[in-house]
């Protein structure tokens, strides 16, 4: 399936923020990119234009395409609760998402392909699906021999300065999470303005 694979930090200076991590490059260049880029004659935005680029951001902050992003909307949307909130609750949910929050990859990119290349388990099995959706208590780790993977070693080896995400509970010593629930809204640091999302597709 397609996927965006272009240059990430173009992507996140289109959006005026880090969506992907702190990152030397968007640091240097926080202006938007292209030849106008640096330019302060900027006209007002429509109501429809600030909608779409909220979209856009928190698709692309995840990584999902457009289909799986309006479908985990409708699912959102049928369940109870603030569509907003429960749609980010969702996203958050995902396990490639799990895997970057627990530290065991530096990166959602990262996340998935660990997931994808069947270096992860949800309790005690095997799952290479990045948008299996975590339940309360399941329990995330990586596979006996992937265990050794200088790169895993060193994320986990990372987690102690990584920020706790208090829905998570991490064991380094085994290299496994625990999804203890769902995050509220004030526990998701990602500034994303879900209510605009709704917006755009309530249209």
């Amino acid at each position: 399936m397609a996927r965006y694979t272009g240059p990430k930090q173009k992507k996140a200076r289109a959006f005026g923020e880090a969506i992907y991590g702190p990152s030397k490059a968007f640091d240097r260049k926080k202006y938007r990119p292209g030849q106008h880029g640096t330019s302060r004659r900027r006209g007002q935005k429509s109501d429809y234009a600030n909608q779409l680029m909220e979209k856009q951001k928190a698709k692309y902050t995840y990584g999902l395409l457009e289909r799986q992003f309006r479908n985990l909307f409708d699912k959102a949307s049928r369940k109870g609760g603030v569509t907003g909130e429960v749609l980010l609750q969702l996203l958050e949910s995902r396990l490639d998402n799990t895997v970057f929050r627990l530290g065991l990859a530096r990166t959602r990119r990262q996340a998935r392909q660990l997931v994808s290349h069947r270096h992860i388990t949800v309790n005690g099995r095997i799952l290479n699906i990045p948008s299996y959706a975590m339940n309360v208590g399941d329990i995330v780790g990586v596979k006996g021999k992937s265990k050794e993977m200088e790169i895993i070693q060193d994320n986990a080896e990372r987690k102690s300065d990584i920020r706790k995400f208090s829905w998570l509970e991490f064991n380094p010593a085994k290299m496994e999470g625990v999804y203890l629930e769902s995050p509220t809204r004030e526990q998701i640091p990602e500034n994303i303005n879900e209510q605009l999302i709704v917006e755009l597709y309530s249209k």
